[in-house]
């Protein structure tokens, strides 16, 4: 068993969830998303791929090593902005985190059928950890992923090791291998966990793709996997509200010329008290 819990439940979901992740590294959060966006976010998911596909092409992502990871997805699709409006996942970096974290990278995941050991070994699917610095136990990082489908064993639900956050000697492979747990959860599911935990995709062995979508949040002094502001430009953001810019670190942006620097405290673009 591992530290489970629900968003509608009638007691508090977020102490114990925020326990849980101190103790073993990670925590469950059912009935985060409503049957109506999960239906949405397997759709957007399928539009996004075929948008990236288009755009890169299917050479270059070979190359890269990667099997069903979509980056950047709110580029191709709108509706990935809304992840960050969800208050299940506001409340959970707001208090494991801080106010001003922002984010550090958006993943969707379409992870294909396979048969038993048929997927090449990748970054993915090897044990590892989503940030490798140890700080004396200070949180500097946070996982928020969401089940988009069932996760089961059977589908490649994500492997975690309990307890294996915040430790300075990187585990031996074959304790990996031996206390490795699979996150079975059902769709809907926000699965939290600590960054520096040692985890891993499962072999998905059944008939239909395992759909989910990972968000890694850090401190706001942190650079960003993608410069997001940059990446998606004011345009796409002009109409979202104050705090998911901030998220998406409009906020913390550094100035590119002396007119940018000496802008009115109200335009600068890193504010102050974004620590």
């Amino acid at each position: 068993m591992f530290p489970r819990f629900s968003s509608k439940a009638a007691s508090p979901w977020l102490p114990p969830a925020v326990a849980g992740i101190g103790t073993a590294g990670f925590a469950v959060v059912e009935d985060a998303l409503s049957p109506a966006f999960l239906g949405a976010t397997r759709d957007a998911l399928y539009r996004a791929q075929e948008a990236i596909h288009r755009e890169i092409g299917e050479d270059k992502l070979r190359r890269a090593g990667e099997i069903g990871v979509l980056r950047l997805m709110m580029k191709f699709d709108p509706h990935f902005f809304a992840f960050l409006d969800l208050p299940e996942l506001r409340e959970a970096v707001d208090s494991l985190l801080s106010p001003t974290a922002i984010l550090h990278l958006q993943n969707g995941f379409v992870l294909p059928p396979s048969p038993p050991g048929g997927n090449p070994k990748l970054f993915q699917n090897q044990f590892h950890q989503d940030f490798r610095r140890v700080l004396n136990g200070y949180l500097m990082s946070v996982n928020v992923f969401f089940a988009i489908t069932d996760f089961t064993a059977r589908s490649g639900a994500t492997l975690v090791v309990p307890g294996t956050h915040q430790q300075s000697e990187p585990p031996k492979a074959p304790f990996l291998q031996a206390k490795a747990l699979a996150v079975e959860c059902p769709a809907g599911s926000m699965i939290l966990f600590d960054s520096t935990l040692w985890h891993a995709a499962g072999e998905n062995l059944s008939e239909s793709d395992r759909l989910a979508v990972n968000h890694q949040f850090t401190r706001s002094y942190l650079k960003q996997q993608i410069d997001y502001p940059r990446a998606l430009g004011e345009a796409a953001v002009k109409d979202l509200s104050d705090r998911t810019r901030q998220l998406l670190g409009f906020h913390t942006r550094v100035p590119a010329s002396l007119d940018e620097y000496y802008r009115p405290p109200d335009q600068r673009l890193y504010r102050g008290g974004q620590g």
